[in-house]
């Protein structure tokens, strides 16, 4: 007994272990590491490049003629009016003649509807140059004050436009809300003034979650410097639908917000009146202002850009698939055998 301790101190001391101790530093196999696992490994034959690619062309197509016929379905008008809005006495400077407020901004366009558009027509301001992607105007706005009455003194993110000069909180706070879009459209036609339904403009989800019906504005676009528009301190911020679609900022400099819909089928060749409060300044940076009126259909708007990518993807893979076939039919290719592919012989079940 002693004498077989006695060995085994020699040995731990010696450093010397048996075989058996040894633990091998060669990683233990397993099929998931050697990549043997069961998986879908298809041979892309020609015939099944072929198919591939004149089954997305199948598809493709049709969406995209279906498409396309919805676009063309929609009809449009669309009016800028910026400049012609301007008195001719005050072509080329029309700086002076937007922030002058002693100069009547009121402006009549009269526009002519090409095709019946059928109700509801949607009336939209689109504005060009106007950049509400920039980093600092995107953040300049509190999300707190919009929902909770407590959180009015939380403008910290909204500087210039947080606090008037006397350090009372802006309700709402930011450039965002300031620089509120204000121009404004009566509609008639023979005189007889067309109603226009301002009402469920803006997303459910935006007047349900982000805007309070017990916040009220305070203290807004009362400093000296104008932005846009002016909100009612009667209505709560989350009936003010006009300020949440403005808020709901665009990703593009050039982009169409929602102003109201007409209930109303407009005749083909019928003159309808659009009487203009051109108040928005545009001038000062080079932006562009357009009065949209358009139907819908089931993919919305006028938009060719949705057709037209379908068929290209789809024409280029009818292209593809024709091509192969012409290639395959004569000058075909011997295929190799498919039982020297690494994964049809037999893995092994151990490690060497």
């Amino acid at each position: 007994m002693s004498s077989s301790l006695a060995s085994v101190s020699t040995i731990e001391e010696s450093g010397d272990t048996s075989p058996q101790q040894k633990q091998s530093k060669k990683p233990k196999y397993s099929r998931f590491t050697q990549q043997e696992l069961p998986a879908c490994k298809p041979l892309l034959t020609p015939g099944i490049v072929i198919g591939i690619f004149a089954l997305i062309a199948v598809v493709f197509i049709p969406i995209g003629l279906a498409s396309l016929s919805a676009s063309e379905s929609v009809v449009e008008v669309v009016d800028r009016y910026d400049a012609d809005c301007v008195p001719s006495d005050m072509q080329g400077r029309e700086l002076d003649f937007i922030q002058n407020s002693s100069i009547n901004k009121t402006c009549t366009r009269r526009l002519i509807i090409p095709k019946t558009m059928k109700s509801p027509v949607h009336i939209y301001y689109e504005l060009d140059n106007f950049y509400q992607n920039h980093r600092r105007y995107v953040k300049s706005r509190s999300d707190k004050q919009l929902l909770n009455p407590s959180k009015e003194d939380e403008t910290k993110i909204c500087a210039p436009e947080g606090n008037t000069p006397d350090g009372k909180p802006i309700v709402p706070c930011g450039l965002i809300a300031w620089s509120l879009f204000n121009d404004t459209y009566t509609f008639s036609v023979n005189s007889k003034t067309i109603q226009v339904n301002k009402k469920n403009i803006a997303w459910a989800s935006d007047r349900s979650h982000k805007f309070s019906k017990d916040v009220y504005p305070k203290n807004f676009q009362k400093g000296a410097l104008i932005g846009g528009g002016k909100l009612n301190e009667s209505i709560p911020l989350s009936e003010q639908e006009d300020l949440i679609v403005w808020m709901r900022t665009a990703a593009l400099p050039t982009f169409r917000k929602l102003y109201g819909r007409i209930e109303e089928d407009l005749l083909a060749n019928e003159e309808i009146t659009v009487v203009i409060d051109n108040n928005y300044n545009t001038y000062s940076f080079g932006g562009k202002k357009k009065l949209v009126l358009s139907t819908a259909s089931w993919i919305g708007g006028k938009n060719n850009f949705l057709g037209v990518a379908y068929l290209t993807v789809g024409g280029l893979c009818l292209s593809l698939a024709l091509g192969f076939i012409i290639l395959y039919l004569f000058k075909p290719r011997t295929l190799g055998d498919p039982s020297y592919l690494s994964w049809n012989r037999n893995p092994s079940t151990s490690a060497d």
